[in-house]
């Protein structure tokens, strides 16, 4: 606590991502509860209240205790941060006229003020927010505007306390990190760096593990190999059991690719086990995204307990066994790992049989406080390969999580005439609503909604009009959080909706248009610019039985925020009619969406 930027937590996805930037400025972060008791704050270096998606009127809002105001450190508010400081220091917040979601011009209008330092008088932000200030509080000036929202950000230079209705934390904001930079040269924090953790989680570990064992499982992915990696290093292999499960969900030839690149680091406390059979066994008839998610965690779960018996381990259930796992943060703050955060989906690290695990002490999680880059950063220190810690993310479920089920068609209904009216106006191009859902971001909250895919006359290129699109629709029509466009088809036509849950063959498939995806990526030499690139199987077609496939290329640095990646219109060809030659591929689109309102998964 001494020294540290103490962020108090006020709920949706941002409150982590705040943190990560400002160890990314060097400075200590740590995050807490909103309702954190100011005498115990009192040794912080600054505060920083989050964004979050309620109403400061609220039953049950998030409420910082106003003695903070009393302890003559620096303060700064963001989006329901920002409202919140109003509202305790005697101002008024309002619901806004019109509610902004997404990239918004500001019209900085005290360039002096502390925040806006080498800032340009126009400049783009993230805007996120339903309510907004209508009256400051005394002693407060008025440092910034849009115009949809006036009073975009205020400041009292003397306390040292700023309220910005943006998120500075967000890369859609382009002057956020020298915004958040200006804010954390007053405080005075103690230094961070990745290195500095190693040493310090290292020492942690041998706290938490005692003279315990830990069995880790092992996906093959940059967050549980550089966790297992960390753990052999710390604890020593002796003390380490690694478990890579085939779920019959991964990539193409991914096992032996696993098993080859350990060997290679000397790594061979590493057990492999089939158990498609189990994991397809389990999915049978499962359509439900929460409950799929949930039945891939238990069986991991269970076929580490029964490996550990067969390997003649006292098991990890045992007193003498930890469990390990590669989560990071962005998997906990999903998940509605906070207080006040919104789950936006279950990862199969949080089901429920592993959370007793966690309360009971059981588990050890030694990444669980970095952020993607920064488990990336570790694991080059610790000198893992770049073809491992530069791997694209791949969800623990594998392809599980991009291969969407459905028993029946999702009716798209818009809630009223006037959505209907204004979806007619606005989207003048071909279009159609998917009969599928997927799970979404917007205002702070999970979504779960329908995609809307459009058609053009030349499908593979992705025109400023259909960008514009994809940031205007999920924003002013709410019932889409995504926005496609069909790369294989110029006009719309007549999809049939496959009733269809996990098998082997749509695994099969799944896994082909993937490993066509990658190839075709590295041929155009796009790898290291594409930070994440799922490839999901949705199902419906021309005819019955027929499945279609979305392209999702994106660019992140801490899977928080993401930009959808503008493929080249070759390289879109290519993939296109690649993947319309697989047997059982009806139609390809590509996801324009950015992150927030659509997730980067589509589950």
């Amino acid at each position: 606590m001494k020294g540290s930027i103490v962020i108090l937590d006020c709920g949706g996805q941002y409150a982590h991502l705040i943190g990560n930037r400002v160890r990314r400025l060097g400075a200590y972060s740590e995050i807490m509860v909103a309702e954190t008791p100011a005498e115990q704050l009192k040794e912080a270096a600054g505060i920083i209240l989050s964004g979050g998606p309620q109403s400061v009127y609220e039953k049950g809002s998030p409420q910082a205790d106003p003695g903070i105001f009393k302890l003559n450190i620096p303060i700064l508010g963001l989006c329901y941060g920002h409202q919140w400081i109003a509202h305790a220091l005697g101002g008024r917040v309002t619901p806004g006229n019109v509610k902004e979601y997404g990239r918004t011009e500001i019209e900085i209008l005290d360039q002096q003020s502390t925040i806006f330092r080498d800032v340009p008088m126009l400049t783009t932000v993230w805007m996120s927010h339903g309510d907004e200030v209508t009256t400051m509080p005394a002693g407060f000036t008025h440092t910034a505007r849009s115009v949809s929202c006036e009073l975009a950000a205020m400041a009292d230079e003397t306390r040292r306390i700023f309220g910005l209705q943006f998120h500075v934390e967000v890369t859609h904001s382009e002057h956020g990190m020298q915004m958040l930079k200006n804010f954390v040269a007053l405080c005075a924090a103690a230094p961070w760096s990745v290195e500095s953790y190693a040493d310090r989680i290292g020492a942690q570990i041998k706290r938490e593990a005692g003279d315990r064992r830990v069995f880790m499982l092992v996906s093959g992915g940059v967050d549980s190999t550089v966790a297992f990696t960390l753990l052999n290093k710390v604890l020593g292999p002796g003390r380490v059991q690694g478990l890579l499960v085939d779920t019959g969900l991964m990539r193409k030839e991914e096992v032996p690719l696993i098993r080859q690149a350990f060997q290679k680091l000397g790594i061979r406390n590493l057990h492999v086990e089939d158990a498609s059979d189990e994991f397809f066994s389990a999915l049978d008839g499962v359509f439900d995204p929460e409950e799929k998610r949930r039945k891939i965690g238990d069986t991991f779960l269970k076929v580490q307990q029964r490996v550990s018996q067969e390997l003649a381990l006292e098991g990890p259930a045992s007193d003498a066994w930890l469990l390990g796992q590669g989560t990071i943060y962005p998997d906990t703050i999903e998940t509605g790992g906070t207080k006040h955060a919104d789950q936006i989906k279950t990862h199969h690290n949080r089901v429920p049989a592993i959370q007793r695990m966690i309360e009971e002490g059981k588990v050890i999680e030694p990444l669980k406080e970095l952020y993607k880059d920064e488990v990336r950063r570790l694991g080059e220190e610790l000198g893992l390969p770049p073809e491992l810690v530069r791997r694209h993310p791949f969800p623990g479920p594998g392809l599980g999580v991009r291969i969407l089920c459905a028993a029946s068609p999702s009716p798209m209904q818009f809630p009223d005439k006037q959505m209907e009216e204004r979806a007619r106006s606005l989207i003048t191009v071909p279009h159609v609503a998917l009969p599928v859902r997927s799970v979404g971001v917007q205002g702070d909250g999970r979504t779960y909604r329908h995609a809307l895919a459009l058609f053009s006359h030349h499908p593979c290129e992705v025109t400023p009009e259909h960008r514009a699109l994809a940031t205007m629709i999920p924003n002013a029509i709410p019932v889409f959080n995504r926005v496609l466009l069909c790369t294989s088809y110029t006009d719309v036509p007549a999809f049939v909706f496959s009733p269809g849950f996990l098998t082997s063959d749509r695994a099969d498939l799944a896994r082909a248009a993937d490993a066509i995806v990658d190839e075709e990526m590295r041929q155009a030499e796009l790898y290291e610019e594409i930070w994440q690139f799922p490839v999901v199987l949705l199902p419906f077609g021309l005819m019955p039985g027929g499945q279609s496939v979305v392209l999702r290329p994106i660019r992140s640095t801490d899977a928080m925020t993401a930009d959808a990646y503008p493929l080249p219109p070759i390289v879109l060809e290519r993939m296109t009619d690649r993947l319309m030659r697989l047997p059982g591929v009806e139609a390809v689109f590509l996801d324009l969406t950015n992150k927030p309102p659509g997730t980067i998964e589509w589950e």
